[in-house]
């Protein structure tokens, strides 16, 4: 008998997220016997600091993977047997195998962006990079730019401070690119001379509806990528649209991650084009009037 999967995504929200019913539709489609279930930390009365409780008790549970998303993919850590280098490396995990007593922590996040990216836009120019936030997820995409061959990257965060250790940080990983911390005001001088631009932030999220720029700054040279799925048309892309750049919506990347995770707790090689024609036709159902509250 075919051995039977239990996965758990962990973090704030995680309610309304496409990430399970996207493993399961495509572990349906492999015959497999795969639930996947939210563990939404307020729901519970739990935070970020409770998130080794929450891992003890799903190695009792017989869990066989955790999904971290957000506040917990650093906090995780010490929680951890053994951490993938290149997750050790960025200092946060998304996913974590439990196998054979031991938890494993793996960052699918970085090989997600670069595949989707080389996926979406395959041809664009990345000479010059402009990225927008330098948080977790921010710290993945970075990472994924410059394997990619991003030769300058400029980090942009209203923070200073955090956009400065993510470039040093990045310059240390990868000494053959130039890498540099910027803050917001610097954007409208910067974005004229740039190939391409990365949106890392919430803002764009249902629950942070806006523009994380001037609409103003974006011209036809550019290109626009957008990591937030929730909705595929942010307010970045549809301006981004509207002034001429080409895009990329956060789908790319939020299939190509689970892709990645999938293969990484069955062993199985998942189907891309398969789970994402599921992922859209998830997305168009909560776009209908229908599925708005879904």
């Amino acid at each position: 008998m075919a051995h039977p999967f239990l996965v758990g995504l962990v973090g704030d929200g995680v309610g309304p997220s496409l990430t399970p019913p996207m493993h399961m539709a495509e572990a349906r489609a492999q015959g497999l016997d795969y639930v996947y279930r939210t563990i939404d930390l307020p729901t519970l009365g739990l935070g970020p600091a409770d998130v080794g409780e929450v891992l003890a008790w799903a190695r009792r549970l017989g869990y066989d993977a955790l999904n971290v998303t957000h506040p917990c993919k650093q906090a995780v850590l010490p929680h951890l047997d053994e951490v993938d280098p290149r997750a050790a490396a960025l200092g946060a995990v998304n996913t974590v195998v439990l196998r054979d007593g031991r938890a494993v922590g793996h960052n699918t996040d970085v090989t997600g962006f670069a595949t989707g990216f080389a996926t979406g836009l395959p041809d664009a120019a990345t000479d010059e990079v402009v990225q927008l936030g330098a948080g977790g997820a921010g710290s993945a995409v970075a990472d994924a730019l410059l394997g990619l061959g991003v030769g300058h990257l400029v980090v942009v965060d209203v923070d200073p401070g955090r956009a400065g250790v993510l470039a040093h940080d990045l310059s240390d990983r990868y000494p053959g690119a130039r890498v540099e911390a910027a803050e917001p005001a610097k954007l409208s001088a910067l974005l004229p001379d740039t190939d391409g631009l990365v949106h890392c932030t919430p803002t764009g999220m249902a629950a942070h509806p806006g523009l994380p720029l001037d609409a103003d700054l974006l011209h036809a040279r550019l290109w626009v990528a957008d990591i937030v799925y929730r909705p595929l048309d942010t307010a970045l892309l549809l301006a981004a649209r509207a002034n001429g750049c080409r895009v990329l919506d956060g789908g790319h990347m939020a299939v190509h991650q689970a892709v990645d995770a999938f293969r990484l707790i069955t062993g199985t090689e998942p189907d891309p084009v398969r789970m994402l024609d599921h992922f859209r036709s998830l997305a168009d159902s909560e776009r209908s009037p229908r599925g708005e509250n879904r």
